[in-house]
């Protein structure tokens, strides 16, 4: 291990300690968003409020963890003579938003209609809802001002709670006057508004309420704010069920890191490995990464030592040889070309070459008569016939080359 490696190892090791140190030191930023999630202790969170709803109602609560459809739907009685419910009691929803599905709403309102009661606390309520209880909800931003709550029955007392953390906009824009009787309000200095109402629907009634930040741990350890959710939840008598099924809004992963991503320690501890195995994979690739030599391609020599063997006999001076070889390689070449013989070279050779290859037949007569004259003489050729020799062959040669590109 060189010693760059080395740096960048202790580099590395000193970032890490650096970074779970900041994490393990710094104060942990307070999460204000809100969940209505019952096991979430963080300000918008139901942890108190499911801890203590035993003492809030006075008895045990029912936490229904499927949907109001799924749950109360077999519970009805079609044998019996009544046609009701096999259990009676309130139905308990609280939600930043509404979140249940149109057969649960369907199924509160039939529950409702057999006698029973239902209480939701959300910021929003569905079109269904609305049309069969005949009321609206509408949303008014009441600025920086301190927002008061209290309740309309002077028997629970003409208290306001201050509820400006976290308050919502809505409000009951219309209701049926007839029918609906006022429980609650909102206010600041300027306005009032009804956030608490009760709607008579069949032998039943609906408890709605527009304020659920009421419930969360924030107001229910904040100076006497629970003694504001106890009077709000003294409407609902019998047993109570306690809707939770997606009542928090939340989506939640399938994915296998889903838990370890929950949780800040693992999630850090799970992208410095990452991390690590980053920079590992880096470092150590180029540790082991060789030079690619580069090889050049080999040269086509060929060229070069026909030149060479050339330059060789011309300076030497031996014509004779050059045109013997030159011969040889012309009847060689007339051979496989034509497929001729070319042991006699006469008048009935040349009609052969020239009907076979379409060449003139003075260019060919002029080659036999030189190669016969070389054959048949005894003296030393000299340059001027070797060029003689030369010209004619690569004149038939050349005429060869263009005839088979055309």
């Amino acid at each position: 291990m060189n010693k760059t490696i080395k740096i960048y190892i202790v580099f590395l090791v000193l970032l890490l300690v650096g970074i779970v140190y900041i994490d393990v030191t710094r104060p942990k930023p307070i999460n204000w968003t809100p969940t209505y999630d019952i096991k979430d202790k963080i300000p918008f969170g139901l942890y108190v409020f499911n801890e203590e709803a035993p003492a809030l109602f006075g008895q045990k609560v029912n936490r229904i963890t499927e949907t109001a459809y799924q749950y109360f739907e077999p519970k009805y009685d079609y044998d019996s003579l009544v046609n009701t419910y096999t259990i009676r009691g309130t139905i308990l929803s609280v939600s930043d938003q509404y979140m249940i599905d149109d057969e649960s709403t369907q199924e509160l309102l039939y529950f409702a209609q057999h006698g029973n009661k239902i209480f939701i606390s959300s910021k929003s309520f569905p079109q269904k809802l609305m049309d069969s209880l005949k009321f609206s909800y509408s949303s008014k931003f009441m600025g920086r001002d301190t927002i008061f709550t209290s309740l309309a029955n002077p028997h629970l007392g003409k208290k306001k709670y201050d509820i400006s953390v976290g308050a919502g906009n809505s409000y009951f824009e219309k209701i049926d006057t007839l029918n609906t009787t006022v429980l609650g309000y909102h206010e600041n200095t300027k306005e009032k508004l009804v956030d608490f109402i009760k709607v008579p629907y069949g032998k039943g009634e609906f408890y709605l309420h527009t304020q659920p930040v009421v419930f969360t741990n924030y107001h229910l350890l904040k100076d006497n704010h629970s003694e504001y959710a106890a009077k709000v939840l003294s409407y609902a008598d019998g047993e109570v069920f306690w809707l939770l099924k997606n009542q928090s809004g939340e989506i939640v992963s399938g994915s296998p890191m889903r838990y370890i991503l929950s949780q800040p320690a693992l999630k850090a501890a799970w992208y410095i490995f990452l991390l690590g195995m980053i920079v590992f994979f880096i470092f150590n690739a180029k540790r082991k990464q060789r030079i690619v030599p580069i090889i050049k391609p080999l040269e086509n020599t060929t060229v070069d030592f026909t030149k060479t063997i050339g330059n060789l006999y011309f300076q030497e001076g031996n014509h004779d040889n050059i045109i013997e070889k030159k011969i040889i390689y012309f009847l060689e070449k007339i051979r496989n070309d034509y497929l001729l013989d070319t042991t006699v070279l006469d008048e009935n050779f040349e009609k052969k070459l020239q009907q076979k290859s379409g060449k003139k037949i003075e260019d060919i007569q002029k080659v036999v008569y030189l190669i016969n004259q070389r054959r048949k003489s005894y003296h030393q050729s000299i340059e001027s016939d070797l060029i003689a020799l030369n010209t004619a062959i690569e004149k038939i040669l050349a005429k060869e080359k263009n005839s088979q590109e055309t």
